[in-house]
């Protein structure tokens, strides 16, 4: 009896041991269970957003709780997939200098020569393209595609010399249209430089200083007049160029042109917002385009039966 007692008791022991265990074994994975999700959150967030990385290296915090990784999560998604409430627009027709966008703005200017008989076509000698801030992005001269029969230099500035090692016109072509893609283009009666350059700009990315109203404004000009650069320059920028004997200089005229376009730059800017909001906003039917059908010999002959 005394050893079944004792074999007894040590099965007691066996299975109350074993109770603890199991007990202890399901604590120790319930409290390993709750920081993993929060860990592989914090993973997914690093994966998505860097920062939280860098965060987390320089600075040994405690794990985060589940509502802030969730926050980083969605943050993180915002910013990836571009649909947050702070994304900009989608529409190709906003004016990409609305808002001060500069490095998306260019002035040009081309100097032409005449060939054909009497000079009278005029092709591309040379062509210049400044930044906002003035600085240099393409000067080159370029060989006409024909031979040239009157140089123009009293108004190119151009002169025999300068078009002895001159880039060929397919070339130049190329360059200039890849510089000017996607800019809103600043000029003087910058249509006849397009024409040269054989180019069709967009026309909400054009700004063309001959024709705007403000400068004539400003300038105390009448509204409908079409000044020259020289006299605007003069007037507006109290300064002098297309002086003396050597010509016209496309440098000198692209500074110029941008000069005046500063001038009135956000007003012209909110001008051309307004004018494309408007271009794009749904019109509305007119009723009184269609008010002529109302006229007797518009109706139905049944109508007019029925009404006789």
């Amino acid at each position: 009896m005394l050893i079944r007692a004792m074999e007894s008791a040590r099965a007691r022991k066996r299975h109350h041991d074993k109770r603890v265990f199991s007990s202890r074994k399901k604590e120790t994975t319930s409290s390993r269970c709750e920081p993993l999700d929060a860990n592989m959150l914090t993973k997914k967030a690093k994966l998505v957003d860097p920062n939280l990385e860098r965060q987390s290296t320089l600075h040994s915090a405690p794990e985060p709780d589940h509502h802030s990784v969730i926050t980083a999560l969605r943050d993180s998604w915002e910013v990836d997939s571009g649909f947050s409430e702070t994304s900009p627009p989608t529409s190709g027709r906003s004016s990409p200098c609305l808002g001060s966008c500069r490095t998306s703005v260019v002035a040009l200017d081309c100097e032409m020569v005449g060939t054909g008989p009497g000079g009278r076509c005029s092709e591309l000698a040379r062509c210049s393209i400044i930044d906002y801030h003035g600085n240099i992005l393409y000067d080159k001269y370029v060989r006409p595609c024909q031979p040239v029969t009157n140089f123009r230099t009293p108004w190119s500035g151009i002169r025999r010399h300068h078009l002895l090692n001159a880039l060929p016109f397919a070339q130049a072509m190329e360059e200039i249209l890849g510089m000017l893609e996607g800019k809103v283009v600043v000029g003087h009666s910058i249509y006849n430089d397009f024409e040269v350059l054989n180019m069709d700009h967009p026309g909400h990315m054009v700004r063309d200083t001959s024709t705007t109203r403000l400068l004539s404004r400003l300038a105390g000009f009448p509204s409908g007049r079409c000044s020259s650069l020289k006299l605007l320059a003069s007037k507006l920028l109290n300064r002098r160029i297309q002086a003396g004997r050597r010509g016209h200089c496309s440098v000198e005229d692209a500074q110029a042109s941008l000069d005046l376009y500063k001038l009135v730059e956000d007003e012209w800017e909110q001008e051309m917002e307004r004018r494309l909001r408007d271009d794009d906003a749904p019109h509305e039917p007119s009723f009184h385009s269609s008010d002529h059908y109302m006229q007797d010999e518009f109706w139905p002959d049944e109508v007019l039966t029925d009404s006789h």
